[in-house]
This record gives structure tokens, sequence and C-alpha cells, in this order.
């Protein structure tokens, strides 16, 4: 069975020396000293080690059930979602009015990292309830928030997010889910979804659904949706449990991962809803969290893989396989373990190398939704608006890979369940697909996100990496393994968007086209930009006669291997975008 052990000291390395949180001038942040985060992660790490990933594989193997409407989750969820209760986990960084405990956001995503890590599918459950909380916070009444908010964050209440119809899934325009006015001013709410993670189960006493649907007057499209709140039991004025709501199960689909979470279709069959938010506003509503939950969806994508990896690690270590080309590594026994073949360190030093980028990136992000959160921070607000389609995109295409590229090393045994590799893959394939599909996240940022505020947040971002640059280019130790590649795929970044300018406005599908390839373009320098402030940091700390010079060095050998060997993918994704839309749309449709 896979093991996981939370990467707490490149966690803290990320968060203290690179970040250095406790140093921001952001509310909140002067607390994140290292003891109090170090002790936070730790019993987080021991929750994920002892709880969470034993229950890993019972959950892809049972599976969620439904009987007589119910729906039933694995064995050990129900216990170990109590243990998350009595943790108090769900609140880390929500209001303290509410029954949180107001921590920053930043805490929650270094946490979440750790959940998902051991168990994705049980994660879900709280996590979704976490969204759907955010959603509340911002849109709704005083009341509504007294009703729902402590028990969601108690997680005695659990929440769903209900978009997704069977004719409809990004385009939500086509949505047909109706919402009929009562005269006590809630709404009959009649219409199906699906695709519905959490949906049901037998964790928690109540369901609360945020269903967008189209009520009287609205106009077309996405125009006339609104958000409403949904429980699966009735709420009474005092807090307390009433009748069962008009809201069912339809089934619970069959999926090719995920299976300990209950990915259900909902029938709503003229139950009772309250509207959320203003009428007609339900899609800018539900999008309020959306950095939120597109970074959390990143962030699965490669937590998932950092467990793959770990075991990956753990059988090339021990797997005896061949000789070293180089003179047996290993002359007492029969052969020489995997870890000496130089295509095994490469495939290894991918994962690594990505990986490590990977942590520090989504952490910046976080970092950037707590300062415009926090500090009511304008720019810090555009530039996640702008990098969340690449943390979304990038870190789940490539976690995948990452994934992938895990099971790789176990071979044929990597094939076979009971080394439990395969659910790695499984698991993280859903990430590029949900909370907008990998397509729809380049389309966003191309179509969207560049030209926002008259491009001035990608200006801000080109300037960031040529700051960073200039401060540093006296500094030796960096500039040829981290700075030269950083400014080449930061010209690569540039030249892409020189050419969507220039050929964007006369023919959008070349813009269009180069898309997807910008997106990882853009992700890699990314990466790049956060090995370069993680270098940096190492040396630093080296200089300094940190006590651990291993790990630094480890860090600076991992740094440069992502320059040298992965950066330069940016020159590959720039001559495909400049290929222009000519080479992808040269067949007929006919022609497929």
């Amino acid at each position: 069975m896979p093991s996981y052990a939370a990467p707490l000291r490149d966690m803290q390395f990320v968060l203290d020396e690179v970040l250095e949180v406790s140093k921001s001038d952001v509310p909140g942040y002067a607390d994140l000293e290292p003891a109090f985060t170090s002790a936070i992660l730790d019993e987080a790490g021991k929750i994920a080690r002892d709880v969470l990933a034993p229950l890993n594989a019972t959950g892809d193997r049972e599976g969620c059930r439904l009987e007589n409407g119910v729906v039933r989750t694995p064995e050990g969820f129900r216990q170990a979602f109590q243990a998350m209760k009595d943790g108090g986990w769900n609140g880390l960084d929500l209001p303290e009015a509410y029954g949180g405990q107001n921590l920053p956001y930043i805490v929650g995503t270094a946490v979440g990292e750790i959940f998902v890590s051991a168990n994705m599918a049980f994660n879900m459950y709280q996590g979704l309830t976490h969204g759907a909380i955010g959603a509340i916070l911002a849109h709704g009444t005083e009341e509504q928030k007294a009703t729902y908010l402590p028990k969601m964050i108690a997680l005695d209440w659990t929440g769903t997010m209900n978009l997704t119809e069977p004719h409809c899934g990004t385009d939500l325009g086509l949505l047909r889910t109706r919402a009929e006015p009562r005269a006590d001013g809630s709404y009959g709410i009649t219409g199906q979804k699906i695709f519905i993670s959490a949906g049901d189960h037998d964790l928690a006493e109540n369901v609360v659904h945020l269903v967008l649907a189209k009520a009287p007057g609205g106009g077309e499209g996405t125009r006339g949706i609104s958000l409403f709140i949904v429980p699966k039991f009735m709420v009474a004025p005092d807090g307390s449990l009433g009748a069962r709501n008009a809201v069912s199960v339809g089934k619970i689909e069959e999926k090719m991962g995920i299976h300990g979470n209950a990915t259900c279709v909902m029938n709503y069959d003229g139950a009772t809803g309250y509207l959320l938010g203003e009428l007609h506003k339900g899609m800018r509503n539900m999008f309020t969290m959306m950095n939120e939950a597109r970074l959390g969806v990143g962030l699965q994508g490669y937590a998932v893989a950092e467990a793959a990896y770990q075991n990956a690690v753990a059988y090339a270590k021990d797997r005896l396989q061949g000789r070293a080309v180089t003179g047996p590594a290993n002359p007492e026994g029969p052969a020489d373990p995997l870890i000496v073949h130089p295509d095994i360190r490469r495939n290894l030093m991918d994962q690594k190398s990505f990986l490590e980028g990977a942590r520090a990136f989504t952490f910046w992000g976080a970092t950037l939704i707590d300062r415009a959160h926090r500090a009511g921070d304008r720019d810090a607000d555009g530039m996640i608006s702008l990098l969340t389609p690449v943390i979304k995109g990038f870190l789940t295409d490539r976690g995948f890979e990452t994934a992938v590229a895990a099971q790789q090393v176990f071979g044929g045994h990597g094939y076979i369940e009971e080394q439990g590799m395969s659910q790695f893959t499984r698991d993280a394939r859903i990430t590029m697909i949900y909370e907008g599909a990998n397509g729809v996240q380049a389309l966003d940022l191309v179509g969207r996100k560049l030209a926002a505020d008259g491009g001035r947040h990608v200006m801000a971002f080109f300037e960031m990496v040529k700051g960073f640059i200039r401060e540093n280019e006296g500094h030796e130790a960096l500039k040829a393994g981290f700075l030269d590649p950083l400014k080449a795929a930061s010209k690569d970044l540039q030249a892409a968007g020189l050419f969507f300018m220039q050929n964007g406005i006369k023919n959008p599908n070349a813009a269009l086209a180069g898309s997807y390839d910008f997106m990882h373009l853009f992700g890699h320098v990314c990466l790049g930009l956060m090995w370069a402030r993680m270098a940096k940091a190492a040396i630093a700390a080296l200089d300094a006669g940190a006590p651990d010079a291993a790990f630094y060095d480890t860090k600076l050998a991992t740094g440069r291997y992502y320059m040298a060997r992965q950066l330069p993918m940016t020159a590959t994704h720039l001559a495909r975008i400049r290929s222009g839309a000519d080479p992808v749309m040269a067949l007929a449709a006919e022609a497929f």
C-alpha cells in the first residue's frame, strides 16, 4: 500500500525563507512565525499519515453507494470526518465570528496540500464546503450567514456547488433549471444537475446546495441566472432541522478516479430555495470565489503527484534491476537499485523539480489572495486573477504527467492495482477537467486576462521578473544557473504576447490556436521565477552557515535541473504559437 509523509521541511522553507511570511505587512501575517506554522503543519501531517492516507486505497476500492436515497461513504470515512471536525481544520482560515480561526489563507493552503496528498477524494467533502462558505460569506444576508455558516464551518453541515447540467457544462447560458418565485419570498427550484461532487453522503446532518437557476425576468443566456441556497433538510428558525426538501440523488456516477467522493446526479423537484445575493447576478456571485477554487484545483494537481513521487522514490531505491553502467553500485547484491540508472534519475528529477516549483508557485498565489482580501490590494487581486488560469491549467497538466511518470518508475508493477500507483494517475486526471477544463483556462488567459485593465497586470508580471533579474545581476552564484535562463524564458513569454497583439485582432484564431501553448509557456516562466527565488534563499542560508547544508545543496541542484532541462521548453511553445492558426485550422470539419 502506498504511504505518504508531509514534506514539512520544504513547506517551511517556502513559507519562512522564500516568501518570508512573518515579515509581510499583510494583516495576520506577523503571527506566522516558524514555530507557529510548524506546529500546525506537523499536526496536519500526523492526521494525514495516520488517518487519511490509510483510507485512500479503501475509498478507491469501495467507492460510494446509494442506498434508499442516501449515499454511503467508504468504511472509515465517518471516523476520519469526525477527526477533521474535532480538530477544527475546516475553519482554519474562516472568520471567528462564525466559529473559524481567522488564520490567513496561506495556512489553509499549506494544510490543504497535506490533506489532498493523503486522500484527495476524502478532502473534497470539506473542500467543497469551504467554497460554499465563501460564497455565502460574500453574498449572504446576515440571517443567512447566521443560519448556515456556524454549522458549515464546524462541518455539522457540508456544502456543494451546483452548476453543470446534462446538456451544458462551460456554456451556462444554456442552463434550464428554473426558479419560480413564491409568495413567502422563497423559490421553487426544478431541474437536474450533474457531476455534483459530495452531492450527498452520510458524513454530516445536512447538505447545503448552492444552485444556479433561471428566475423569471432575467433575459436570455447567463443574464437570467441567479444563485440559490437549497438545503437537503429544511432549517427551522431555531436552527434545528425539519422536513426533507424536494431534492434527491438520481444516481452516483461511476468514474475513472476519486471513487471515495460521491459525484452525484441531483434532481430538484420544486425544492425550496432561497436567493443568495442579487437576483439575476448568479454568475457573478458563484464566481466570486473562483480564484480560490481554481488555485485549490491547481494544488490538487501537484499534491496528488507529490504522493505518487514519494512512492516512486522509495521503489527506485529498493527495487534491484540491472547494473550501473559505470560499475556495480551494490556489489554484494544480485543487481543495483533502479535509482542508479540515468533515465530513472531523469524521471525522478523531472518530478522533483516540478513539484517543488509548483508548491512555491501555489503558496505565492495564496499570499496574493491574502494581500487582496486582507489588505485590499487591488494590484495583488489583479495579479492573482492573471495567474489563476496558469496555476489551474499548468499545474494540473503537469501534475497528471508527474503522476504518470511516478507510475512509470514501477514498470509493470505500476500497472498492477495492488501497488496503488494507478490510483494516483486516475485521481489526478480529474483536476485537468473540473472547475473549468484546461482548454477553457487557456482561452480565459489569452482572451480575457492578458487584456484586463489594459494589460496592466501582465506588464506588472514582466516588470517583476525584470526587477528580480536587475536586483540580482551582480549575484554570480545566481547568474549562470538561474538568472540567464529566466531572462531567456521571460523574453519568450513577451514575444508570445507581442505575437497575439500583432495578430489577434485581425485573426482571432491565431491567438486562440496558441492559447494552450501560452498557458504552458507562462507556467514555465512562473516556475523559473520561483526557482530563482528559492535558489537565492538557499544560497543565503549556505552563506550564513546553515546547519542543514545538505537540504540547501539539494535545493540548488534541483533548481539547476529545472532551469537547464525544463525551462527551455518556452522556446518550443513560442515556436508553436508563432506558427499561427493555419496548421491548426487547415482541415475542414468533415476531414477529421
